[in-house]
């Protein structure tokens, strides 16, 4: 597949641009829509990590392709359905709330498991955003650390769509700054090494600003609903 090797090359690009090596970025490949034989086919072309927005989408491909495949859940999680989820996913980057860290924490104590999750931080203040705000991530950060079998590993935002991807660079920057704040915390089961940001029409910037995981869709599978 063409689209993966362009991506790829961008990828590489937008590191070098800043002397961070390629290998430090996760393509993140967003296959929601997206039938099964055409995530197979990208597979087979050497992507293995796949994100999906909807737990019934991701549920029901899981067993229809290859174990090897990492999934991620990169879409609006509700509580009714955080059972379905673990133990299922690699990542989860969306944990926008404090009661639905605790409801996956109660979950993941049930499996005997630890899960591994970003905190969504809405950077931009957008209203149609779900994440949690600034203010709440730095007041709240101490009583997440301390929920049993809850790994945080870092954070994702959700910049605003602009033709223009400078414009979103501070979106960006703001939460690496962030992260780095709490880190420097030193709680536990906080690492904070993952920045889940940039999508297909911004992901360069967010590379350049220290992003870990780009969630490409359309530059991959085209443009879905």
């Amino acid at each position: 597949m063409k689209q993966i090797a362009a991506v790829q090359a961008a990828i590489e690009k937008a590191c070098l641009k800043v002397n961070r090596c390629p290998s430090e970025v996760k393509l993140l490949a967003i296959s929601k829509s997206v039938p099964v034989e055409v995530i197979h086919k990208a597979y087979q072309a050497g992507l293995n990590l796949f994100g999906e927005n909807r737990v019934q989408e991701l549920t029901q491909k899981i067993p229809l392709l290859p174990a090897e495949i990492k999934w991620h859940l990169v879409g609006t999680l509700q509580r009714n359905k955080v059972k379905q989820v673990i133990g299922r996913v690699d990542l989860i980057h969306s944990v926008d709330r404090l009661s639905l860290a605790r409801e996956i924490s109660k979950w993941a104590q049930k499996s005997d498991i630890t899960v591994k999750v970003l905190l969504q931080v809405n950077i931009a203040g957008e209203k149609t955003k779900k994440g949690f705000t600034v203010e709440e991530v730095r007041g709240q950060l101490e009583t997440l650390s301390n929920l049993p079998n809850l790994q945080i590993k870092g954070l994702m935002t959700l910049a605003p769509w602009v033709q223009d991807p400078e414009k979103v660079r501070p979106v960006f920057r703001e939460l690496r700054l962030l992260a780095q704040e709490l880190a420097s915390m030193g709680l536990a089961n906080v690492e904070m090494q993952e920045l889940s940001m940039g999508m297909s029409n911004d992901f360069p910037v967010a590379i350049e600003e220290g992003a870990t995981i780009v969630r490409i869709g359309s530059r991959l599978f085209g443009v879905r609903n």
